[in-house]
């Protein structure tokens, strides 16, 4: 059914069936992001089905965004231990378990409870799917399975809508949560026959200290980084929990570097990583590719329900347009990256163009894309709008597998699922920075540009809230003028905030041009010297 790797086995590279076991990993990240998506479109149903409060939905979301910010790294470290193979099968199992448990949840509470176990499947799928990867791939290869990995997240952008949409209109909204049940069992048998398994070799007891102390400083971040971009960056809370999260993860860094000096505990992190220049600046980067989409995944699908008057499943295929740039972006970054023969006259067989290049034209071409988005207004031609779609997504296709393998690069097989989780738990704390500050800059302008004269101040304040509340207000009060208004405001907001996100993706364009390997498999630095730990565990294992 399945055989296992070793932390060292010659079979990366060679196993036929390597091809398919990406499948298996693409169906269960694939599985993870739809569900991202779904949930924001069943939210005014759940909400009027339960009558759920504002802080209710807002915990709908915040509670799986702060259970995979604190069970990441854990993750990580039990996949190496254990197995990664047999840890994804039962986080799979996991997560349809507590898919069934969404659907038929008859209270907030239990949707919050259910929605915290599905954090803690996801927290295992999304590193789990990564840390195979340098086990099983050669690295000339690892960057076409890192893509087909990495682009599965992004496919849940426009099929989430669409199915989403579709299932919101005839059923109940707890079918949007039975949508994951097929993929997941899919996926479950993809895993079980074609995944190989592997594991680090057995190491020295858990550091649980250093578990509960990331898990604490990284749900003190998160949770001060969510209120800051709900409530100001001002509020008093926020500011406490992020300062909170701050020092208590700097303590864990410290904790961290005292357990690696010992012999008889392995650290949750390999703090050494974070010194090489191709895991730091490639997940940096990868991390960069969320900031700079957050204008599509997350301000132009309101722009389609509520300024352009579109239903859930219209929205979804007009981001198709993205994935199909995203595709072609793939296949081009595959082509110019994979091994040339030296009948080309180029060295021991190497690729037309290095990492550096190709992330710095797919962050490049993302910054056009987004500058020319920045013209978007309120009746701008859809032909405009899903052509600057698509070029962001040839960027992204360009530029996430290669960054996410620069990362991966400088993992050893020993432990790539604690690697690939720390990555994974940067990209996550990054993600929610980028969400609560776009977000800010999005809902700033929006208010700046509104004009709400001659309106009682119960509705000005339900129009300045968000562009929903505005386009209500504007209806209830049957004001054509206001709602123009309302719809002018918003475009003039999403145009600043793309103009943000154009700006981060030159910036990494830069960044990637300077600091990524020049070729593949090139590490951007030296790897580090073992420590005196590592010596004493590897002499202990050895005995």
């Amino acid at each position: 059914m399945s055989h296992t790797y070793s932390t060292s086995s010659p079979a990366a590279g060679t196993d036929p069936r390597r091809w398919w076991a990406v499948a298996a990993l693409a169906l269960s990240v694939l599985v993870v992001g739809l569900d991202l998506f779904v949930l924001s479109l069943a939210l005014p149903t759940i909400s009027a089905s339960m009558h759920a409060s504002t802080s209710d939905l807002q915990w709908f979301v915040d509670a799986y965004s702060l259970v995979i910010a604190a069970a990441l790294l854990p993750a990580g470290l039990l996949g190496d231990r254990i197995g990664r193979r047999r840890i994804m099968l039962a986080a799979l199992v996991l997560f349809g378990v507590a898919s069934l448990a969404c659907a038929y949840s008859r209270t907030p509470g239990e949707l919050i409870a259910a929605r915290s176990v599905l954090g803690i499947a996801a927290a295992v799928i999304l590193p789990m799917s990564l840390a195979v990867l340098p086990v099983m791939f050669a690295p000339d290869e690892r960057s076409k399975a890192v893509g087909a990995v990495g682009g599965a997240a992004f496919v849940g952008y426009p099929i989430g809508p669409i199915v989403g949409g579709w299932l919101l209109d005839h059923f109940w909204w707890g079918s949007v949560f039975l949508i994951n049940i097929p993929i997941v069992a899919l996926a479950l048998l993809a895993v079980v026959f074609l995944l190989p398994e592997s594991r680090g070799e057995r190491p020295a007891r858990i550091d649980v200290t250093g578990v509960a102390i990331s898990a604490t400083g990284l749900i003190a971040l998160t949770y001060g980084i969510i209120k800051a971009g709900e409530n100001g960056w001002g509020n008093a809370v926020a500011i406490a929990t992020m300062s909170a999260g701050v020092v208590i993860l700097g303590g864990f860094v410290q904790w961290e570097r005292a357990v690696s000096r010992r012999a008889d505990r392995q650290p949750l992190v390999d703090l050494r990583l974070l010194r090489s220049a191709g895991f730091s600046w490639g997940t940096t980067l990868a991390t960069m590719v969320s900031f700079a989409l957050f204008g599509i995944s997350f301000a132009m699908p309101q722009y389609f329900l509520d300024v352009r008057g579109l239903d859930s499943l219209a929205s979804g295929i007009r981001l198709l347009a993205l994935i199909a740039g995203l595709m072609v972006g793939l296949a081009a970054g595959q082509l110019v990256q994979s091994p040339r023969k030296p009948t080309t006259g180029r060295p021991n067989g190497g690729p037309l163009l290095g990492p550096w290049l190709v992330a710095g034209a797919g962050f490049a071409a993302m910054a056009i894309a987004l500058a020319i988005g920045t013209g978007t207004s309120a009746n701008s031609g859809m032909g405009f709008i899903l052509s600057w779609f698509a070029i962001t997504g040839l960027g992204l296709g360009l530029a996430l597998p290669t960054t996410l393998n620069a990362a991966l690069g400088a993992l050893t097989p020993e432990r790539s699922g604690s690697g690939s989780a720390l990555m994974r738990a940067i990209q996550q704390v990054g993600a929610t920075i980028g969400v609560a500050v776009l977000g800010t800059v999005l809902s700033t302008s929006y208010r700046s540009h509104l004009s709400v004269a001659g309106l009682s101040p119960a509705a000005a304040q339900a129009a300045r809230n968000s562009l929903a509340g505005g386009v209500a207000v504007a209806d209830a009060l049957r004001s054509p003028a206001l709602l123009v208004a309302v719809h002018n405001a918003y475009s003039s907001g999403v145009d600043l905030m793309l103009w943000v996100s154009a700006a981060i993706a030159v910036t990494a364009a830069v960044l990637a041009v300077a600091f990524l390997p020049r070729r593949v498999g090139e590490p951007a630095r030296p790897a580090a010297e073992p420590t005196a730990g590592d010596a004493a565990r590897a002499e202990a294992r050895a005995q």
